[in-house]
């Protein structure tokens, strides 16, 4: 996966995390055909110990070792962020966003990320 390779790339001058938030296509709600076809087949989490085994399973099955952090029941950061699935943001050390990628998936860029942060991290 790109961001894993852009990670891979970056890790010794940049902190990386993974923000799992709420399913955005779950089978009990609003299911994708890509998803069925793909075999990413999950319900809506109900509890917080759910969504970890579902962020988990990800994280597998897209071969991530990126660290995952979980969003609250309360999808705090998915609202804070405009999280949506798939969104790339970067955070300067004192917390300031520097970069805020397209909601996705379809402005889901990691090839964007990626020409950010080679030339962010070299004013740095």
């Amino acid at each position: 996966m790109r961001l894993q390779e852009i990670h891979d790339r970056f890790q010794e001058r940049a902190t990386f995390y993974v923000v799992y938030i709420r399913e955005a296509h779950p089978t009990d709600e609003w299911q994708v055909s890509n998803n069925v076809a793909e075999g990413v087949e999950f319900a809506q989490t109900r509890t917080l110990r759910e969504r970890q085994a579902v962020a988990d399973a990800c994280a597998v099955g897209l071969k991530l070792d990126i660290p995952i952090l979980i969003d609250g029941m309360d999808d705090a950061a998915s609202i804070a962020y405009s999280a949506w699935p798939e969104r790339l943001y970067v955070l300067a050390v004192d917390g300031t966003i520097v970069y805020k990628g397209g909601k996705g998936p379809y402005g889901f860029a990691p090839d964007e990320l990626d020409t950010f942060l080679e030339g962010f991290l070299l004013s740095a």
